[in-house]
């Protein structure tokens, strides 16, 4: 267990503590997704303050996620080699600070996302920070290896929030979009699970590597891979995005499937580490083509 008391250091220091909990770059990935929806498929268009606004209400978001996520896991994080350095482990930071920063995060995103974005945005985001705290690190993480899917909900919100907020309703667009990142997370988490499983298993974490074993957890994250790549097509042909997404969701998703291949045939942990970040490259290639297409205006089929 991390110490209830927080080593003494200097204000940059504690900030800095309190920047790493958000963790930088999940923060970046849910900005790469969420701005696509701000724009494509919307009947207006977002002017830049607004866009920033809304943007920085769901990184707010996304941060307090986070920080909670690390107050209430700071047992797991401390058995943890690759978590173990995080500042409630090291003391950095005392757990009733992480407390308070997640909450007053979590009331500053939702105020922000209301007074900018609406009611339905608002209602998205709050309900995204409820549904991780709550039914994902506290009631799934540690009792079904279903964790990851049930929980990668919560994760996928970025869309749609963003989506609510231009129009003040759930689109197609963002729907879609957030389809993809849900389909995209078990594949994504799986292959570090894969390549971490004994600090899983001393963490006494069910993931889906411990129940039911490497390949058959493998062969899963085809069967999510596969079943997200139709998905990815669907905003070429409704119409929102053109050639330029559509060739890239077609080599990207081929490409990642073909990693995921690989670490079925090769069974070794050092290819499922590859699968992880070709996993983040994928989804960020993917979501950066819609944003060129959509400036391009490229046509469709």
């Amino acid at each position: 267990m991390a110490s209830t008391t927080a080593m003494p250091q200097s204000i940059t220091n504690t900030l800095r503590s309190y920047w790493e909990m958000t963790r930088p770059r999940v923060l970046l990935l849910v900005l790469v997704t969420g701005i696509p929806a701000l724009f494509i498929g919307q009947n207006a268009q977002p002017n830049l303050a607004l866009a920033f606004w809304i943007l920085l209400g769901t990184a707010l978001s996304g941060a307090a996620c986070s920080i909670l996520n690390a107050y209430l896991e700071r047992d797991i994080d401390a058995r943890m080699a690759r978590t173990q350095n995080r500042p409630l482990p090291t003391a950095s930071l005392a757990p009733n600070q992480a407390l308070g920063m997640g909450i007053v995060l979590a009331v500053c995103s939702t105020w922000m996302l209301f007074h900018f974005g609406g009611r339905v945005a608002a209602i998205v985001g709050a309900g995204s920070i409820l549904f991780y705290v709550f039914v994902y690190t506290l009631g799934l993480k540690r009792r079904t290896p279903q964790n990851i899917v049930i929980g990668g909900a919560a994760g996928a919100t970025a869309p749609l929030i963003a989506d609510a907020a231009v129009d003040g309703s759930l689109g197609p667009a963002g729907w879609i979009f957030f389809l993809i990142i849900f389909l995209w997370t078990p594949p994504h988490f799986w292959a570090i699970a894969i390549f971490r499983k004994e600090e899983y298993a001393n963490a006494d974490l069910p993931m889906m590597p411990i129940v039911i074993g490497d390949q058959a957890t493998r062969r899963l994250s085809l069967l999510y891979t596969l079943a997200m790549l139709p998905v990815t097509m669907a905003p070429l042909f409704l119409g929102h995005l053109g050639w330029v997404y559509g060739a890239t969701a077609i080599v990207g998703g081929t490409w990642f499937a073909l990693w995921n291949i690989r670490a079925l045939k090769a069974q070794k942990r050092e290819v499922d580490w590859q699968v992880f970040k070709a996993s983040v490259i994928y989804l960020g290639l993917l979501f950066a083509a819609m944003l060129t297409d959509y400036a391009l205006g490229t046509p469709g089929i």
